[in-house]
């Protein structure tokens, strides 16, 4: 029988309709399904990216610069994985580099067959090769995160009992797209529950939105693993924003004032993805700028606006990460910071850092597992977006090919 936690019991046994990483599509409730199919439509519409106004700026992201990774590093891990692979596996897990399943992707469970290798069914030399390939692409901090969502996802399984096929560490699928090169463009995806990493190469730079990462536990108070937390800087970082303004600019960078199920309208309480709107299907999503725009915001609560950015782009390399701050820092004063619910230290929250060149949503979560029906801070979900047309490394790609192949 599983536990409860922190006072929270778990879902009855075995109402998510899962079998291995999908859903049973034929068990779920008819909404659930038309959720599904919704997602699903949106992702085969032609991509245009994110924007305020369904207009895409252009002009923001820029194909030359320095190198933002050990390129030589990366592109050998990626090889040596590719190397690892039988030809059937290798014809699954390696796909074209416009293949359109870079946007087939949720942070829950699919209804529909999804791509790419499961690292629960590799061996152990191949598992070691896809880490290789995390770790050359990702910091070492971004590396950690990666990993303790994977673990939190088993820890989930073990504490209510339950799911146990499929709330494993290793319940991820790993897909190459192109071919390895430190000139032709090239990615990678890890894709999963609670996380779903992209990486796009081009040339010197790297491209790493969408990533989603999200937990249910976010802290493990007990057994082998007591003490493991994530999200904790993400969390602390923006409480001290909200908490240093004045009560004007809370004012207007409050969105809705509750978090509470039966207080919030209808766009700030989605069933499944509770206040966000750049989550899965969500690539071409219009949201105009809500908030405190950083212009209002003197010295040092813009360099505590910038620290909360930071702990979201230092996933990247260092290269990668002193770019996207430069690049946030350029567009500090039209970056919007906007908040639903209230900011004591234990309150459940959300908020939203948007700029035409970063989007950032954090929110505490409603459970899925666990039995809350009001969010609380034990599942929480994140997203880091490339506004205007540049999630998946779109504008850079874009550019390359104009420059290098331009009949395509």
């Amino acid at each position: 029988m599983g536990r409860s936690y922190r006072g929270i019991a778990p879902r009855p046994r075995g109402m998510h309709p899962l079998v291995r990483d999908v859903f049973d599509v034929d068990r779920l409730p008819p909404s659930r399904r038309q959720m599904q199919a919704d997602v699903l439509a949106r992702i085969s519409e032609p991509y245009v990216g994110l924007t305020t106004d369904g207009q895409v700026r252009r002009g923001l992201y820029h194909l030359d610069g320095d190198p933002e990774a050990d390129m030589s590093v990366l592109v050998e891990a990626a090889s040596d994985y590719l190397v690892s692979l039988s030809p059937s596996e290798r014809a699954e897990g390696q796909l074209p580099m416009q293949a359109e399943q870079w946007r087939r992707w949720t942070n829950a469970f699919p209804v529909w067959q999804p791509h790419g290798l499961l690292l629960e069914d590799f061996s152990s030399g191949q598992r070691e090769a896809a880490l290789s390939v995390l770790r050359a692409s990702l910091s070492p901090s971004g590396y950690q995160k990666t990993r303790t969502v994977m673990l939190l996802n088993q820890i989930l399984g073990e504490i209510i009992d339950d799911y146990r096929g499929t709330l494993r560490e290793w319940m991820y699928r790993f897909t190459v797209f192109g071919t390895p090169s430190t000139i032709d463009p090239w990615g990678w995806q890890l894709a999963g529950h609670h996380l779903d990493l992209h990486c796009v190469v081009v040339g010197g730079r790297i491209v790493l939105t969408p990533t989603f990462m999200g937990a249910e536990p976010v802290a493990v108070d007990d057994g082998p693993h007591a003490g493991l937390r994530i999200f904790e800087p993400e969390s602390r970082s923006a409480l001290d924003l909200m908490q240093s303004l004045d009560e004007a600019q809370q004012q207007q960078a409050t969105i809705f004032p509750s978090m509470l199920t039966a207080d919030l309208p209808d766009e700030l309480n989605h069933v499944t993805e509770g206040r966000m709107r750049a989550t899965a299907g969500g690539d071409n999503v219009v949201l105009p700028y809500q908030g405190l725009p950083g212009a209002d915001i003197d010295l040092d609560r813009r360099e505590l606006l910038m620290r909360v950015i930071a702990n979201y782009v230092e996933v990247g390399p260092a290269g990668h990460a002193a770019y996207r701050i430069r690049q946030a820092r350029e567009h500090l004063d039209t970056t919007f910071f906007s908040w639903v619910g209230q900011h004591g230290d234990n309150d459940p929250f959300y908020y939203r850092i948007h700029s035409p060149v970063i989007l950032i949503e954090f929110d505490h979560h409603r459970g899925v597992f666990f039995s809350n029906e009001d969010p609380e801070n034990i599942h929480i979900h994140t997203i880091v977006r490339s506004p205007n047309g540049h999630d998946y490394g779109q504008d850079l790609l874009r550019q390359h090919y104009a420059l290098h192949h331009q009949k395509i």
